[in-house]
């Protein structure tokens, strides 16, 4: 299915593509736009994820220089069944992680400093499951290739206006057609983008969950995250905004409504799904505050979490409170002499 729903997104973008070819060249415009189109995906198959992490300026990292998110990040893959993906730092205050990969034998995660030095290891773990869902579900390859078909459209619409005035193309609807080609079509690309990645969010997060073995550590960490991204720009994401829906929570200012024209679903709304889904898993029942009627957690369930610690179940009641930080100022474990941000 998610291959099936891959192909109709890609042709849907490539079609638009072409009319936006159309509407600033005429039918040679639409040819060259096709052209540019698919050399345009058949790059981003085999090079939209490091082009993703150099735009935002990611670092590899291993479990020398990240030893606690670098053994977060290999047992959580574990416990999913994937493959070890490669392990990225972004050196950014603001609190956000993607994934990006074509398959999840070449995926990639990545996680900025801020996220490392203000969420509980807990709550770490969790946002590492939800990318990690993103890779199993294949998410990776098409979120990334609409990111950078999304940019490519954008981008031609900005040029409409200077190639759209030349009297030589053949360029049938004029200025009207050129003011569709800026102002419409990179609208339009930007809806397309914009659901496909509300509707993959949900699922992520249902199944990191289940990766995680606790909603409500997710819960807390969108909320974390979505008051660090209102109060810290990220200045890589707003020169990049194709990008935005990469993220586990929008990195840009303004997107908070849960409608057609936001990348993401409202955290208020994404929390809400996760709670209920605690409630079912018999952590906690939020809506009247009641213990859950599911089977007790039986010690040997609750000795070790996917990372290898020792965590308690919480109160039937009250969501379980996550641990301090446990790297205080330095978010990758103990300084090696070489490591990347030395």
């Amino acid at each position: 299915m998610n291959t099936l729903r891959t192909a109709m997104l890609l042709a849907a973008m490539t079609a638009l593509f072409m009319g936006v070819g159309y509407l600033i060249g005429g039918s040679g415009g639409m040819v060259i736009a096709l052209l540019i189109a698919a050399g345009t995906n058949l790059f981003s198959y085999w090079n939209a994820d490091k082009m993703v992490l150099s735009m935002n300026r990611a670092v590899e990292v291993d479990e020398k220089n990240a030893p606690e998110y670098y053994a977060i990040v290999q047992a959580l893959a574990k416990q999913a069944g994937l493959p070890m993906p490669k392990t990225y730092l972004i050196d950014n205050p603001q609190p956000n992680a993607f994934a990006t990969g074509r398959n999840p034998e070449n995926a990639a995660v990545a996680a900025s400093t801020g996220l490392l030095q203000r969420l509980s290891h807990e709550e770490v773990a969790a946002v590492m499951a939800h990318e990690l869902a993103h890779v199993q579900h294949r998410d990776t390859l098409t979120m990334t290739i609409v990111a950078t078909l999304a940019g490519a459209i954008s981008m031609l619409g900005n040029f409409a206006f200077f190639l759209g005035g030349n009297r030589d193309n053949n360029n049938s609807f004029g200025f009207v057609g050129v003011l569709v080609a800026m102002i419409v079509a990179p609208f339009a690309a930007m809806i397309v983008q914009m659901a496909v990645s509300r509707t993959r969010e949900y699922e992520a997060d249902r199944r990191g969950a289940e990766i995680c073995g606790n909603p409500l550590w997710l819960a807390s960490a969108l909320n974390k995250i979505a008051r660090g991204a209102e109060q810290m720009p990220n200045e890589d994401a707003e020169r990049n905004p194709a990008m935005a829906h990469l993220f586990i929570i929008n990195p840009l200012h303004g997107e908070r409504m849960d409608n057609l024209f936001s990348t993401h679903p409202s955290t208020e709304n994404r929390i809400a799904a996760l709670q209920e889904m605690a409630s079912e898993m018999g952590r906690a029942s939020p809506a009247n505050g009641r213990e859950a009627s599911a089977r007790p957690i039986q010690p040997e369930e609750a000795s070790a979490g996917p990372w290898g610690k020792r965590t308690e179940p919480a109160p039937p009641a009250e969501p379980p409170q996550p641990k301090p930080n446990p790297w205080g100022r330095n978010p990758t474990g103990p300084r090696r002499s070489k490591g990347p941000w030395s």
